[in-house]
């Protein structure tokens, strides 16, 4: 399980260097800049403290989305992409912030949209 994980962790940051390479199509750039920056989030989207949703994006989402970024992309990219993230790795792990604060501003406008609801339809 420790060795899965380390693999994943590896291709996150094989995705973060492949999506800047001109050699990778465009869709497949938006897709692993997608799988990145959810990945380096320090939010998740489903928040861990609730029961069992909360860590199925981790098990589930965040490795599916890995899968399918690595297949958009040409092997050879992956290659060249997986040498430079192991002495990416060897330095330390990047943060997203600018998808952790993307991520408070959706569960603060939905908590806001959701009280204004609740409230327009308990108080007549």
């Amino acid at each position: 399980m420790k060795a899965t994980a380390k693999k994943l962790k590896r291709d996150a940051y094989v995705l973060s260097l492949a999506y800047r390479d001109p050699r990778v199509s465009w869709y497949a750039k938006v897709f692993a800049i997608c799988v990145v920056a959810y990945a380096f989030s320090p939010i998740d989207l489903i928040p861990d403290f609730i029961p069992i949703l909360g860590y199925l994006d981790d098990l589930i989402l965040v490795p599916l989305g890995i899968w399918v970024a690595l297949k958009l992309i040409p092997k050879y990219v992956i290659l060249d992409c997986r040498e430079m993230a192991e002495e990416l790795i060897a330095k330390g792990k990047p943060k997203n912030w600018a998808v952790g604060v993307l991520f408070i501003t959706v569960w603060v406008l939905l908590g806001i949209w959701l009280s204004w609801f609740l409230y327009n339809r308990l108080i007549p």
